[in-house]
Protein backbone atom coordinates (compact mmCIF):
# COMPACT_ATOMS: atom_id res chain seq x y z
CA UNK A 1 0.00 0.00 0.00
CA UNK A 2 1.42 3.58 -0.53
CA UNK A 3 2.64 5.84 2.17
CA UNK A 4 -0.18 8.17 2.77
CA UNK A 5 1.26 10.34 5.43
CA UNK A 6 3.45 12.83 3.22
CA UNK A 7 6.59 15.39 3.87
CA UNK A 8 5.48 19.03 4.79
CA UNK A 9 6.56 20.51 1.61
CA UNK A 10 9.79 18.84 1.20
CA UNK A 11 11.17 16.97 -1.53
CA UNK A 12 11.29 13.31 -1.40
CA UNK A 13 14.43 11.94 -3.34
CA UNK A 14 13.48 9.90 -6.08
CA UNK A 15 14.47 6.01 -6.55
CA UNK A 16 17.41 6.06 -9.40
CA UNK A 17 16.07 3.28 -12.27
CA UNK A 18 18.34 0.18 -10.97
CA UNK A 19 19.34 -2.08 -13.87
CA UNK A 20 17.83 -5.55 -13.90
CA UNK A 21 20.80 -7.49 -12.74
CA UNK A 22 21.09 -5.17 -9.69
CA UNK A 23 17.41 -6.54 -8.38
CA UNK A 24 18.86 -7.92 -5.16
CA UNK A 25 20.48 -4.67 -4.28
CA UNK A 26 18.63 -2.26 -2.33
CA UNK A 27 18.31 1.27 -3.89
CA UNK A 28 18.87 4.52 -2.45
CA UNK A 29 16.16 6.37 -0.62
CA UNK A 30 17.42 8.99 1.55
CA UNK A 31 20.95 10.14 1.67
CA UNK A 32 21.74 11.86 4.66
CA UNK A 33 23.87 14.77 5.24
CA UNK A 34 26.60 13.93 8.56
CA UNK A 35 24.44 14.40 11.62
CA UNK A 36 20.48 14.03 10.42
CA UNK A 37 20.41 10.82 12.34
CA UNK A 38 21.11 12.77 15.44
CA UNK A 39 17.95 12.41 17.89
CA UNK A 40 15.62 15.43 17.55
CA UNK A 41 13.86 17.18 20.14
CA UNK A 42 9.97 17.15 20.31
CA UNK A 43 7.76 19.39 22.44
CA UNK A 44 4.92 17.04 23.59
CA UNK A 45 1.49 18.42 24.99
CA UNK A 46 -0.51 15.39 26.50
CA UNK A 47 -3.54 18.04 26.61
CA UNK A 48 -6.98 17.46 28.21
CA UNK A 49 -9.35 13.80 28.73
CA UNK A 50 -7.96 11.17 26.37
CA UNK A 51 -4.77 13.05 25.18
CA UNK A 52 -2.13 11.93 27.91
CA UNK A 53 -3.70 8.11 27.13
CA UNK A 54 -3.31 8.27 23.34
CA UNK A 55 0.25 10.18 23.56
CA UNK A 56 1.45 7.68 25.86
CA UNK A 57 0.93 5.45 23.16
CA UNK A 58 2.96 7.13 20.75
CA UNK A 59 5.67 7.50 23.31
CA UNK A 60 5.91 3.75 24.05
CA UNK A 61 6.26 3.39 19.97
CA UNK A 62 8.99 5.52 19.51
CA UNK A 63 10.28 3.93 22.06
CA UNK A 64 10.01 0.27 20.76
CA UNK A 65 11.42 1.54 17.15
CA UNK A 66 14.46 3.17 19.16
CA UNK A 67 13.11 6.61 16.84
CA UNK A 68 15.58 9.02 16.99
CA UNK A 69 13.91 10.77 18.70
CA UNK A 70 12.89 12.31 22.55
CA UNK A 71 10.11 14.68 24.13
CA UNK A 72 10.36 17.38 25.92
CA UNK A 73 6.65 16.94 27.96
CA UNK A 74 4.67 20.30 29.16
CA UNK A 75 1.25 20.08 31.08
CA UNK A 76 -1.74 22.22 29.49
CA UNK A 77 -4.95 21.90 29.75
CA UNK A 78 -7.90 24.05 27.76
CA UNK A 79 -8.99 26.07 30.21
CA UNK A 80 -5.76 27.88 30.83
CA UNK A 81 -6.24 31.74 30.12
CA UNK A 82 -3.37 31.04 27.59
CA UNK A 83 -0.59 28.75 26.50
CA UNK A 84 2.59 29.02 29.41
CA UNK A 85 5.55 30.97 27.37
CA UNK A 86 7.83 28.47 27.86
CA UNK A 87 5.63 26.14 25.88
CA UNK A 88 6.01 28.88 22.74
CA UNK A 89 9.54 28.62 23.57
CA UNK A 90 9.96 24.92 23.67
CA UNK A 91 8.39 24.79 20.10
CA UNK A 92 10.20 27.63 18.97
CA UNK A 93 13.39 25.96 19.45
CA UNK A 94 12.27 22.60 18.44
CA UNK A 95 10.26 23.60 15.92
CA UNK A 96 8.62 20.51 16.01
CA UNK A 97 5.66 19.87 18.17
CA UNK A 98 3.24 16.53 19.20
CA UNK A 99 -0.33 17.18 21.20
CA UNK A 100 -2.99 15.57 22.27
CA UNK A 101 -6.82 17.38 22.22
CA UNK A 102 -6.70 20.38 23.97
CA UNK A 103 -10.81 20.96 25.32
CA UNK A 104 -12.22 24.27 24.40
CA UNK A 105 -15.04 25.70 26.94
CA UNK A 106 -18.12 26.66 24.90
CA UNK A 107 -18.73 30.45 25.36
CA UNK A 108 -17.92 32.66 27.91
CA UNK A 109 -14.26 34.71 27.91
CA UNK A 110 -11.50 31.44 27.74
CA UNK A 111 -9.92 31.80 24.13
CA UNK A 112 -8.91 28.46 22.51
CA UNK A 113 -5.30 27.35 23.40
CA UNK A 114 -5.43 25.73 19.97
CA UNK A 115 -6.29 29.10 17.89
CA UNK A 116 -3.62 30.88 20.43
CA UNK A 117 -0.58 28.02 19.33
CA UNK A 118 -1.64 28.83 15.58
CA UNK A 119 -1.85 32.27 15.70
CA UNK A 120 1.72 32.92 18.06
CA UNK A 121 3.68 30.20 15.54
CA UNK A 122 1.75 31.56 12.71
CA UNK A 123 0.60 27.45 11.59
CA UNK A 124 -1.41 29.26 8.57
CA UNK A 125 -2.16 25.71 6.96
CA UNK A 126 -4.21 22.91 8.50
CA UNK A 127 -3.36 19.67 6.49
CA UNK A 128 -5.67 16.38 7.25
CA UNK A 129 -4.95 13.47 5.29
CA UNK A 130 -8.47 11.26 4.69
CA UNK A 131 -8.23 7.68 2.97
CA UNK A 132 -9.03 4.50 3.27
CA UNK A 133 -7.47 1.81 5.56
CA UNK A 134 -7.10 -1.86 4.36
CA UNK A 135 -9.61 -3.71 6.05
CA UNK A 136 -11.71 -1.57 7.58
CA UNK A 137 -15.09 -1.10 6.44
CA UNK A 138 -16.52 2.47 4.76
CA UNK A 139 -19.62 2.89 3.02
CA UNK A 140 -16.94 4.07 -0.42
CA UNK A 141 -13.93 2.67 -1.11
CA UNK A 142 -11.16 4.70 -2.74
CA UNK A 143 -11.39 7.69 -0.91
CA UNK A 144 -7.79 9.64 -0.53
CA UNK A 145 -8.23 13.36 0.41
CA UNK A 146 -5.78 16.14 1.31
CA UNK A 147 -8.02 19.25 2.78
CA UNK A 148 -5.53 22.31 3.55
CA UNK A 149 -6.92 24.52 5.36
CA UNK A 150 -6.18 28.13 6.05
CA UNK A 151 -5.55 28.92 9.47
CA UNK A 152 -5.62 32.00 10.64
CA UNK A 153 -8.28 34.11 9.78
CA UNK A 154 -11.70 34.03 8.47
CA UNK A 155 -14.48 33.25 10.89
CA UNK A 156 -12.19 32.25 13.78
CA UNK A 157 -10.40 35.44 13.68
CA UNK A 158 -12.18 36.21 17.06
CA UNK A 159 -13.65 39.43 16.31
CA UNK A 160 -16.61 39.42 18.33
CA UNK A 161 -18.38 41.97 20.31
CA UNK A 162 -22.21 43.28 21.14
CA UNK A 163 -23.40 45.99 19.59
CA UNK A 164 -26.43 46.51 22.06
CA UNK A 165 -27.81 43.85 24.23
CA UNK A 166 -29.05 40.73 22.24
CA UNK A 167 -27.75 41.70 19.31
CA UNK A 168 -23.50 40.10 18.55
CA UNK A 169 -21.18 41.00 15.39
CA UNK A 170 -18.60 39.07 14.64
CA UNK A 171 -16.23 39.67 11.79
CA UNK A 172 -15.13 37.24 9.17
CA UNK A 173 -11.53 38.07 7.67
CA UNK A 174 -10.39 37.50 4.67
CA UNK A 175 -6.75 38.72 2.98
CA UNK A 176 -5.12 38.38 -0.20
CA UNK A 177 -2.00 37.50 1.74
CA UNK A 178 -3.22 34.72 3.36
CA UNK A 179 -5.63 33.41 0.69
CA UNK A 180 -2.18 33.23 -1.76
CA UNK A 181 0.02 31.33 0.75
CA UNK A 182 -2.27 28.89 1.68
CA UNK A 183 -3.49 28.40 -2.15
CA UNK A 184 0.55 27.87 -2.73
CA UNK A 185 0.80 25.72 -0.32
CA UNK A 186 -1.94 23.59 -1.29
CA UNK A 187 -0.57 23.29 -5.15
CA UNK A 188 2.95 22.97 -4.21
CA UNK A 189 2.13 19.99 -2.24
CA UNK A 190 -0.15 18.94 -4.70
CA UNK A 191 2.99 19.03 -6.96
CA UNK A 192 5.88 17.64 -4.86
CA UNK A 193 3.27 14.80 -4.32
CA UNK A 194 2.25 13.92 -7.12
CA UNK A 195 -1.66 15.14 -6.95
CA UNK A 196 -3.15 16.00 -9.99
CA UNK A 197 -6.23 18.07 -8.85
CA UNK A 198 -6.57 21.15 -6.59
CA UNK A 199 -10.29 21.92 -5.30
CA UNK A 200 -11.19 25.17 -3.63
CA UNK A 201 -13.71 25.40 -1.32
CA UNK A 202 -15.73 28.58 -1.26
CA UNK A 203 -19.26 30.49 -0.82
CA UNK A 204 -18.57 33.18 -3.08
CA UNK A 205 -21.98 32.85 -4.65
CA UNK A 206 -22.99 34.66 -1.33
CA UNK A 207 -20.45 36.51 0.44
CA UNK A 208 -19.16 37.51 -2.51
CA UNK A 209 -16.33 40.09 -1.62
CA UNK A 210 -14.38 37.87 0.82
CA UNK A 211 -14.83 34.21 -0.71
CA UNK A 212 -14.58 36.00 -4.05
CA UNK A 213 -10.94 37.54 -3.01
CA UNK A 214 -10.40 33.88 -1.76
CA UNK A 215 -10.76 32.34 -5.30
CA UNK A 216 -9.03 35.21 -7.27
CA UNK A 217 -6.28 34.15 -4.74
CA UNK A 218 -6.65 30.55 -5.38
CA UNK A 219 -7.10 31.28 -9.62
CA UNK A 220 -3.96 33.30 -10.11
CA UNK A 221 -1.78 30.52 -8.29
CA UNK A 222 -3.64 27.78 -10.63
CA UNK A 223 -2.24 29.69 -13.29
CA UNK A 224 1.13 29.32 -12.20
CA UNK A 225 1.25 25.10 -11.78
CA UNK A 226 -0.76 24.09 -15.40
CA UNK A 227 0.04 20.34 -14.84
CA UNK A 228 -2.81 20.59 -11.87
CA UNK A 229 -6.34 20.71 -12.96
CA UNK A 230 -8.19 23.00 -10.88
CA UNK A 231 -11.53 23.25 -10.15
CA UNK A 232 -14.21 24.83 -7.54
CA UNK A 233 -17.04 23.97 -5.55
CA UNK A 234 -19.20 25.65 -3.69
CA UNK A 235 -19.23 24.27 0.13
CA UNK A 236 -23.24 23.60 0.56
CA UNK A 237 -22.56 21.51 -2.71
CA UNK A 238 -18.89 20.09 -2.19
CA UNK A 239 -20.67 18.51 1.12
CA UNK A 240 -23.37 16.65 -0.71
CA UNK A 241 -20.23 15.69 -3.21
CA UNK A 242 -18.69 14.39 -0.57
CA UNK A 243 -21.16 12.07 0.53
CA UNK A 244 -22.29 10.92 -2.28
CA UNK A 245 -19.00 10.42 -4.91
CA UNK A 246 -15.94 11.28 -2.56
CA UNK A 247 -13.40 9.46 -5.04
CA UNK A 248 -13.60 12.65 -6.83
CA UNK A 249 -11.64 15.09 -4.56
CA UNK A 250 -8.10 14.88 -4.79
CA UNK A 251 -6.48 17.90 -2.70
CA UNK A 252 -8.83 20.33 -1.35
CA UNK A 253 -7.69 23.78 -0.33
CA UNK A 254 -10.42 25.62 2.12
CA UNK A 255 -10.84 28.98 4.27
CA UNK A 256 -10.75 28.60 7.92
CA UNK A 257 -14.11 27.42 8.90
CA UNK A 258 -15.57 25.35 5.75
CA UNK A 259 -11.88 23.41 6.39
CA UNK A 260 -13.04 22.32 9.43
CA UNK A 261 -16.23 21.30 8.64
CA UNK A 262 -15.17 19.38 4.93
CA UNK A 263 -12.03 17.59 7.03
CA UNK A 264 -14.29 15.78 9.38
CA UNK A 265 -17.13 15.33 6.84
CA UNK A 266 -14.08 13.09 4.46
CA UNK A 267 -13.11 11.40 7.82
CA UNK A 268 -16.20 10.37 8.60
CA UNK A 269 -16.13 8.69 5.29
CA UNK A 270 -12.99 7.02 5.44
CA UNK A 271 -13.38 5.53 8.62
CA UNK A 272 -14.05 7.99 11.48
CA UNK A 273 -11.76 10.65 13.05
CA UNK A 274 -10.03 8.18 15.20
CA UNK A 275 -7.58 7.17 12.11
CA UNK A 276 -7.19 10.17 10.68
CA UNK A 277 -3.57 11.87 10.73
CA UNK A 278 -3.22 15.55 10.43
CA UNK A 279 -0.92 18.51 11.25
CA UNK A 280 -0.92 22.10 11.20
CA UNK A 281 2.67 23.82 9.66
CA UNK A 282 4.06 27.06 8.89
CA UNK A 283 7.16 28.40 7.57
CA UNK A 284 9.24 27.64 10.22
CA UNK A 285 7.14 25.36 12.98
CA UNK A 286 4.83 21.99 13.21
CA UNK A 287 2.61 21.06 14.98
CA UNK A 288 1.24 17.38 14.52
CA UNK A 289 -2.17 15.86 16.39
CA UNK A 290 -5.15 14.16 15.54
CA UNK A 291 -6.39 15.60 11.83
CA UNK A 292 -9.84 15.42 12.15
CA UNK A 293 -11.58 17.47 15.50
CA UNK A 294 -10.93 15.07 18.67
CA UNK A 295 -15.04 15.34 19.67
CA UNK A 296 -13.68 12.58 21.91
CA UNK A 297 -11.24 14.54 24.08
CA UNK A 298 -13.68 14.60 26.73
CA UNK A 299 -15.29 11.22 26.91
CA UNK A 300 -14.72 10.14 30.52
CA UNK A 301 -16.44 6.80 29.73
CA UNK A 302 -13.88 6.18 27.15
CA UNK A 303 -10.97 7.48 29.56
CA UNK A 304 -12.19 5.67 32.32
CA UNK A 305 -12.06 1.95 30.54
CA UNK A 306 -8.99 3.64 28.72
CA UNK A 307 -10.18 2.35 25.38
CA UNK A 308 -9.45 5.34 23.33
CA UNK A 309 -8.17 5.06 19.77
CA UNK A 310 -4.28 5.59 19.33
CA UNK A 311 -4.47 5.69 15.64
CA UNK A 312 -4.71 8.70 14.38
CA UNK A 313 -1.82 10.19 16.91
CA UNK A 314 0.34 7.38 15.86
CA UNK A 315 -0.29 8.04 12.16
CA UNK A 316 0.55 11.43 12.84
CA UNK A 317 3.82 10.93 14.57
CA UNK A 318 4.77 8.99 11.54
CA UNK A 319 3.74 12.08 9.50
CA UNK A 320 6.22 14.03 11.99
CA UNK A 321 9.02 11.77 11.68
CA UNK A 322 9.06 12.03 8.15
CA UNK A 323 9.17 16.24 8.27
CA UNK A 324 11.88 15.50 10.47
CA UNK A 325 12.86 13.49 7.39
CA UNK A 326 13.31 10.09 9.17
CA UNK A 327 11.79 7.98 6.28
CA UNK A 328 12.48 4.65 7.03
CA UNK A 329 11.20 5.06 10.85
CA UNK A 330 8.27 6.67 9.32
CA UNK A 331 7.40 3.73 7.09
CA UNK A 332 7.90 0.91 9.58
CA UNK A 333 5.17 2.83 11.65
CA UNK A 334 2.91 3.09 9.07
CA UNK A 335 3.25 -0.32 8.17
CA UNK A 336 2.90 -1.61 11.24
CA UNK A 337 -0.13 0.02 12.37
CA UNK A 338 -1.76 -0.28 8.60
CA UNK A 339 -0.95 -4.49 9.09
CA UNK A 340 -2.48 -3.99 12.59
CA UNK A 341 -5.66 -2.55 11.04
CA UNK A 342 -6.08 -5.31 8.38
CA UNK A 343 -5.92 -8.44 10.61
CA UNK A 344 -8.94 -6.85 12.49
CA UNK A 345 -8.23 -8.37 16.00
CA UNK A 346 -7.26 -4.92 18.02
CA UNK A 347 -9.76 -2.52 17.48
CA UNK A 348 -11.03 -0.04 19.70
CA UNK A 349 -14.86 0.47 20.03
CA UNK A 350 -15.20 3.15 17.26
CA UNK A 351 -13.80 0.66 14.52
CA UNK A 352 -15.96 -1.91 15.79
CA UNK A 353 -13.91 -4.08 18.27
CA UNK A 354 -13.63 -3.86 22.40
CA UNK A 355 -9.81 -3.97 23.08
CA UNK A 356 -8.08 -1.22 25.05
CA UNK A 357 -5.67 1.78 23.84
CA UNK A 358 -2.98 -0.33 25.31
CA UNK A 359 -4.16 -3.67 23.41
CA UNK A 360 -3.72 -1.66 19.90
CA UNK A 361 -0.04 0.07 21.11
CA UNK A 362 0.82 -3.60 22.44
CA UNK A 363 -0.30 -4.72 18.52
CA UNK A 364 1.33 -2.33 16.63
CA UNK A 365 4.75 -3.08 18.79
CA UNK A 366 4.40 -6.44 17.71
CA UNK A 367 4.04 -5.70 14.40
CA UNK A 368 6.73 -3.11 13.94
CA UNK A 369 9.37 -6.28 13.21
Amino acid sequence: MARRSVPILRHLLTKPNAPAFAAQTRSVTYMPRPGDGAPRAVTLIPGDGIGPLVTNAVEQVMDAMHAPVYFEKYEVTGDMPRVPEEVIESIRKNKVCLKGGLATPMGGGVSSLNMQLRRELDLYASLVNCFNLRGLQTKHDNVDIVVIRENTEGEYSGLEHEVIPGVVESLKVITKFCSERIAKYAFEYAYLNNRKKVTAVHKANIMKLADGLFLESCREVASKYPGITYNEVIVDNCCMQLVSKPEQFDVMVTPNLYGNLVANTAAGIAGGTGVMPGGNVGAEHAVFEQGASAGNVGNQKILEKKKANPVALLLSSAMMLRHLQFPSFSDRLETAVERVILEGKFRTKDLGGHSSTQEVVDAVIAALD
